[in-house]
């Protein structure tokens, strides 16, 4: 069975424009830099070069003022407020679920590359599961790009594993388009992460700052979920990579970087690529013999995200209804120890002031429980 993907979406491709309008007026551009090997005597004074290689990064011509302007335009196109200043090189963009997110995202790597040369991309997400399914589709769709975008053959994609520095100096001294993708939990921890320290596969850097030299392009997926706060360590993990600007992707945004595009729960059900949100609750009074899930709260913790629910376990022969701590991926089945959750897998859990929610994987949709009523919306992708 081979899959068919669509590349003539209007609503998608609206997205991807509005991101890669920013830097009109950008010439294909490059930098290159210097990656070194330092013996350990040489690490305190003068480099001891004994290896050198050529790494190529990220280069952004345009001034700050003409990235505005190019940013005003698109919010006028997009009917959106126009942005007064610059205040950050972030940028958002609001899709809801089930139109596609991570496919747009991921071809606005190649039509950024097409236009400008960029070539230096970290996709960072909240959690395993995700990770997992970003690069699947990264190997589902590479005979797709590589069709729309043949100047793009050869591109490389892999995720982040700290016991393999040896991937980021790659990711820095390779010519081709490089995407790396990233749990913040991987890259949040600076006193126990490899990717802080120096290391021998690395040239003798840290692979922070092999990083640090490309100007990556950086996207967040779920960035409510990857922030940690304003000033939580997601944030300051996601500055410390030193990028071009940061595009930031999700339904439920909590802080709204310079919107550039917006495809909100009534233009989806307006342009009849969701289904009519449903509001049902999974609770029985008095009875344990129907699935019963509620939030209870959501919380950050180190990079670590987990929410605590309510759920009807089976203990010492006997059905109680507990209080427990999940993570995204989580089988409630398992964790109940109940058929009755056959099928029922924790999604994303969202962390944010007054935005605290978990998707909820089941049999029939999906569930939403922002507020400890469980809500199933069945999201469908138009055909």
């Amino acid at each position: 069975m081979k899959l068919h993907f669509e590349d003539n979406l209007d609503y998608q491709q609206a997205a991807i424009e509005s991101v890669s309008a920013l830097f009109k007026g950008q010439e294909i551009n490059r930098t290159e830099f210097t990656v070194t090997f330092r013996s350990g005597d040489d690490r305190q004074g003068s480099f001891g070069v004994t290896e050198s290689e050529l790494g190529i990064g990220n280069k952004l011509e345009l001034l700050d003022d003409e990235i505005l302007e190019n940013l005003r335009d698109i919010q006028l196109r997009n009917g959106l407020r126009p942005t007064e200043s610059l205040t950050t090189g972030d940028f958002t963009v609001e899709m809801e679920t089930g139109t596609g997110k991570t496919y747009v995202y991921l071809r606005t790597i190649f039509e950024l590359n097409k236009r400008y040369g960029f070539t230096k991309f970290v996709i960072v997400v909240p959690s395993v599961a995700i990770k997992e399914g970003t690069y699947k589709t990264l190997q589902i769709t590479r005979e797709h790009f590589e069709n729309l975008y043949p100047m793009a053959k050869g591109y490389e994609y892999f995720q982040y594993d700290s016991t393999k520095p040896g991937t980021v100096r790659n990711f820095a001294t390779s010519p081709n388009i490089q995407i790396m993708v990233v749990t913040v939990g991987a890259i949040n921890k600076k006193d126990v992460n490899n990717l802080y320290k120096e290391s021998e596969k690395t040239g003798g850097e840290k692979p922070i700052d092999l990083v640090r030299a490309t100007n990556p392009i950086i996207i967040v997926d779920e960035p409510q979920s990857v922030d940690g706060g304003m000033t939580g360590r997601g944030k300051e993990a996601l500055e410390a990579m030193n990028p071009l600007c940061t595009l930031r992707y999700s339904a439920t945004h909590v802080d709204k970087h310079h919107m550039v595009y917006r495809l909100d729960a009534v233009d989806a059900y307006e342009r009849e690529l969701v289904k009519q949100i449903e509001v049902a609750s999974l609770e029985v009074e008095g009875g344990h013999n129907k699935p019963y899930v509620k939030l209870i709260s959501t919380e950050n913790k180190r990079g670590s995200i987990t929410a605590k629910i309510e759920a009807d376990i089976m203990s010492g022969g006997k059905v109680k209804r507990q209080i427990f701590t999940v993570e995204d991926g989580d089988d409630l089945e398992q964790e109940t120890g109940r058929e009755l959750y056959a099928n029922f897998r924790i999604g994303t859990i969202t962390v944010g002031n007054d935005n605290q929610s978990m998707e909820l994987s089941m049999p029939g949709g999906e569930a939403e429980t922002p507020d400890g009523i469980v809500r199933i919306p069945l999201p469908s992708i138009k055909r």
